[in-house]
């Protein structure tokens, strides 16, 4: 097992689903298979316009011959290990590349840089998972005494690493997980309520909104931001027991057993549609709404 690196462009023309599977050609299966149950980076490389650099890991669970394509494999992603960065990852600062296993005894980048699959040693590893979970400011909703527990209250407690465990073994725990998933998505739709395209931000400097998964952890949704909505308290609630839905357009759908339609009418934005964030990977994926619809919308 091992650490490693893997190159994924937004624009890709392999058949990757990086929460589900990465594809790649046989050339790179020796390297692929050395990161079988261990984590990975994602990368995508500084000539695709709007880079996100190092961008997200997650853990290979095993790699099998692609049944579609000859000569071509599948790495397959343990399902729910993938996670977004709340924050890009550059290749290089002004200190120098964060991969430092790319130089070379010279101190110069090695041709290693433009390998689709490369390994990664666990310092590197720790540089850029710390660089892509790093604390920026507070965005969390509102905790206050009066607060009803009605499932989202949340107690905001500081994300920090205990530096006497391996990092890699936070990244199992659900809190951790779902605050960092939270940080991505208020970040891509900017604080504001997808559904209401409001922006509060309570008299402490935390956004009033939360961010929910379009598909449940529990139904086996992944933490990738494409299965993310930014929500106040009453669109959570409605969408989560199906009230609203969306669809693949991003329409935002009422149930007819909805008992106040006009009500959930004027609460919505005005375009009727959901807002979303500028960058498409980021936007709400068809599969994930697809999911919601069939399995959560009251018709």
């Amino acid at each position: 097992m091992g650490f490693g690196v893997f190159i994924h462009r937004t624009d890709s023309t392999y058949d990757d689903s990086p929460a589900e599977r990465y594809q790649f050609p046989r050339q790179y299966l020796g390297r692929v298979e050395a990161c079988v149950g261990d984590w990975i980076v994602y990368y995508e490389p500084r000539k695709v316009a709007e880079t996100r650099g190092y961008f997200a890991i997650a853990k290979v669970a095993d790699v099998v011959p692609d049944p579609t394509a000859p000569g071509m494999f599948l790495a397959l992603i343990e399902p729910g290990s993938y996670l977004d960065f709340p924050n890009a990852v550059p290749f290089a600062d002004a200190a120098g590349v964060i991969e430092h296993g790319l130089l070379n005894d010279d101190g110069r980048i090695s041709g290693r840089a433009q390998a689709a699959v490369r390994s990664l040693s666990p310092a590197d590893f720790d540089r850029i998972l710390a660089r892509g979970l790093e604390e920026g400011p507070t965005v969390l909703p509102r905790v206050d005494s009066d607060a009803p527990i009605d499932g989202f209250q949340e107690e905001h407690v500081p994300f920090v690493f205990e530096e006497t465990l391996p990092r890699a073994s936070y990244l199992s725990s659900r809190l951790v997980r779902d605050r960092i998933f939270r940080r991505t998505v208020l970040k891509a739709y900017d604080e504001r309520c997808a559904i209401s395209g409001l922006k509060l931000i309570n008299g402490g400097g935390r956004a009033e909104v939360a961010a929910a998964h379009i598909q449940p952890v529990q139904a086996n949704g992944p933490d990738i931001i494409s299965n993310g909505l930014a929500l106040s308290g009453t669109a959570h609630w409605m969408f989560d027991r199906g009230l609203i839905s969306l669809s693949d357009d991003l329409e935002i759908v009422i149930s007819r057993q909805a008992n106040d339609r006009d009500g959930v009418r004027a609460f919505i934005n005005r375009s009727g549609r959901a807002l979303a964030p500028r960058r498409i990977f980021e936007r709400p994926h068809p599969r994930f709404l697809g999911w919601h619809r069939e399995h959560c919308f009251k018709l």
